[in-house]
């Protein structure tokens, strides 16, 4: 297959393209096949491993379906270099790997069903002792941090991230005085941050994010002059860190000290020449005013400051007497969260300029006012837009008709005084609006060609004042509703912009959330599953019949028309909507009997049809067993099961069982039909369940919107 020994007949191999020869000798010594496209196992018996002057092999970023390294690989005795690196290997690293003496680099990471522990990473550093790179990110290796690491000093690159370590970083680190990059974030790593770590001079990166650490930030770490990046976000950290403390990491571009217990000293009124940061995590660090040195942070592209307890107006750039916002400085900000604060005041005009850049502006749950400034004057990158929870006045800016890249608009519990904005319906990429507990009103008005809405999934007009029909057209048109497909594994909306600092590729995934009733409570969605298709109209003033092409929307999991004024029949066609998992006609004024139909939506989990005037008998079976009277209550006419009026009877018996609509009987939780559902069940909590394994939970203890995913490990 390839020439290996200088002597192979027809076309020269060496001329192929990721083959690399000796010019002297004609062997193969380089194969450099990432991102080939390559797919399937390999065998050990394969004439590769027949390449025995083979010094560098790379495979990364191909797809190998699964299948466990192939020991073969322990004959390629020569190789300096093996790059596996996000290949879709899986099993335990073989042992022939180790007598792979004279490698230098060794990339095994993005390879999460990989598993490093027989041999285990003692082994490995013993034998390979010439390392100078040893990426292992996301390999399964369950172990403490071995002490014979230090023999390694020849390392300059360390990447451990999320492989299952414990225990404390051992002392026996501090000999190995060459490392440039130190990576041990996501683990179960315990103890304190350890001050020696001031003695690896040589250090531009260290990553000791997301573990159990404890107690302070030890003040030796900011000696460090050559650190470009520094992370300790998302431990159990506490103390003061002192913001002139950085003054002399001159090449500092990013900075974590998000989600500790700590608290960030000295952020206003600073006197020192700060880095120029490039990624600035200050989330949770108890910051009660808006810090004044990012009017110099002209660099800046993602800054977290959420969850602070920062109050009064986004602040003025006093320094030129402007009017503009210092935060209008940052040219380059892609991401911009200030969400969960206490921000009072108007929005800076002049904040529409950074659409360009912008990828993502959360200001929600604050207690901003006045209009919302015109947005996406410029051609802009917007994909993300939240001013929920504040109290906004006034109208949708028309200039969101321009935001061509937006997925996610949230303005909901603001008073907007507005109509339903249709000429959103002109943008491509649409797919969640929440525009509940405002002051629209009006009509919703006929479906038009040109704002088709093709991408939306969510619509929130609950809580408003919008009245007359409900929108016909737009049902018979919603057609990214009308999809059943289901993936293969849960995913999440998000936005996953990325960037560049020196040397690196990040990608930060931007969780997208919301509020949204569910099963007659208000929820909180941290994140929103991809296949999460829903409508809320209640509380509004809707009336005239419930269209049948509501039942196009086939891939509805939650419809809310309740408490408007609606009449006529329930629709036969809503039992064509077989996803559907909560429906809420609640609060209307609908006659006639509840259709049979119904009882063929297997996943139905939750259903109101109480204070209405329906009549009949309630349908039996499947999911109808598990519902309480409650879900009846106010129909003087509907007559069986659970009700105690039996069919028939001319007495109505008061009911004998009352309960909150998001109740059900235990007894129901495992029972299922069709393809099966699955109920998801929290002590005193119905949580919203998805098919098989997807189970989202819409409460529980916060977590980050952010993630930061490693995409190389070493230098660009």
């Amino acid at each position: 297959m390839w020439k290996s020994h200088g002597e192979g007949e027809g076309s020269d191999c060496c001329s192929w393209d990721g083959v690399e020869c000796d010019r002297e000798t004609g062997h193969v010594i380089g194969l450099h096949l990432a991102s080939s496209c390559l797919y399937g196992s390999i065998n050990s018996s394969n004439t590769l491993f027949s390449l025995v002057h083979l010094r560098r092999l790379d495979l990364s970023d191909n797809h190998f379906n699964y299948s466990e390294i192939p020991f073969g690989v322990g004959q390629l005795l020569r190789l300096r270099s093996l790059n596996l690196f996000d290949s879709a290997f899986t099993g335990q690293i073989p042992s022939e790997l180790l007598a792979l003496s004279k490698l230098v680099f060794l990339d095994l990471s993005g390879n999460p069903m990989l598993q490093l522990q027989k041999p285990s990473l003692r082994n490995l550093v013993q034998n390979l002792a010439h390392l100078k790179k040893l990426q292992l990110s996301e390999v399964n290796i369950s172990s403490t941090i071995p002490h014979e690491l230090e023999n390694l000093s020849s390392l300059t690159t360390l990447f451990l991230r999320g492989c299952g370590l414990h225990g404390e970083i051992p002392f026996s680190l501090v000999n190995m005085s060459q490392l440039t990059t130190l990576t041990l974030a996501r683990n179960q790593l315990s103890g304190q941050i350890p001050s020696w770590l001031m003695n690896l001079t040589q250090l531009t990166e260290l990553d000791l994010g997301a573990n159990n650490l404890e107690g302070g930030i030890p003040s030796s770490l900011f000696e460090l002059v050559s650190l470009q990046y520094l992370s300790v976000q998302g431990n159990s950290l506490n103390g003061t860190v002192e913001l002139n403390m950085l003054h002399k990491l001159k090449s500092l571009t990013s900075f974590q000290l998000s989600n500790n217990r700590l608290s960030l000293l000295g952020y206003t009124r600073t006197n020192v020449t700060l880095p120029k940061f490039k990624l600035l995590g200050l989330d949770s660090c108890n910051l009660t005013e808006f810090p004044d040195f990012l009017q110099n942070q002209d660099e800046l592209k993602v800054v977290f400051l959420a969850n602070n307890k920062i109050h009064g107006p986004i602040p003025k750039n006093k320094l030129t007497g402007e009017i503009s916002p210092l935060i209008c400085n940052m040219s380059s900000l892609m991401f911009l969260d200030l969400s969960s604060n206490n921000l009072s005041g108007r929005i800076p005009q002049c904040l529409a300029n950074l659409s360009k850049s912008l990828s993502v502006l959360d200001l929600g749950s604050n207690s901003l006012d006045g209009p919302i400034p015109q947005t996406c004057t410029v051609p802009n990158n917007l994909r993300v837009v939240d001013l929920g929870e504040n109290q906004f006045q006034g109208q949708i800016p028309r200039s969101f008709a321009n935001c061509m890249m937006l997925e996610h608009l949230v303005l909901g519990n603001n008073q907007i005084d507005d109509i339903f904005p249709f000429w959103l319906g002109a943008l491509p990429q649409l797919q969640v609006l929440i525009l509940r507990s405002n002051r629209f009103h009006g009509a919703i008005g006929s479906w038009h060609s040109n704002f088709r809405f093709p991408k939306l999934r969510i619509v929130d007009l609950s809580d408003n004042k919008f009245i007359g029909d409900l929108p016909s057209e737009y049902f018979q048109n919603w057609d990214a509703m009308k999809l059943t497909d289901i993936a293969n594994d849960l995913r999440y909306m998000q936005a996953r912009p990325t960037f560049q600092i020196p040397g690196y590729r990040w990608t930060i995934p931007y969780m997208y959330s919301m509020t949204m009733t569910n099963r007659g409570m208000q929820r909180f969605y941290e994140k929103i599953p991809d296949i999460f298709i829903a409508i809320d109209f209640s509380g509004n003033n809707f009336k005239g019949q419930i269209p049948t092409s509501i039942g196009n929307l086939k891939g509805l999991h939650l419809l809310n028309l309740g408490s408007n004024n609606l009449t006529g029949h329930i629709p036969s066609s809503l039992g064509n909507l077989t996803q559907l998992e909560s429906l809420d006609l609640s609060q209307n004024q609908l006659s006639g009997e509840i259709p049979l139909q119904l009882t063929g939506i297997t996943f139905l989990a939750f259903f109101n049809v109480s204070h209405n005037h329906l009549t009949g008998p309630i349908p039996q079976g499947n999911q109808f067993a598990t519902f309480s009277n409650a879900s009846f209550d106010g129909n003087p006419g509907l007559c069986g099961s659970p009700l105690s009026r039996a069919c028939g009877s001319f007495e109505a018996s008061p009911s004998s069982k009352q309960g909150s609509t998001s109740e059900f009987d235990w007894k129901f939780v495992l029972m299922g039909y069709g393809s099966g559902l699955v109920i998801g069940v929290s002590i005193g909590y119905c949580l919203t369940s998805w098919k098989h394994e997807w189970f989202v939970k819409t409460f529980g203890k916060q977590q980050r919107k952010w993630t930061r995913k490693e995409i190389r490990g070493h230098k660009a």
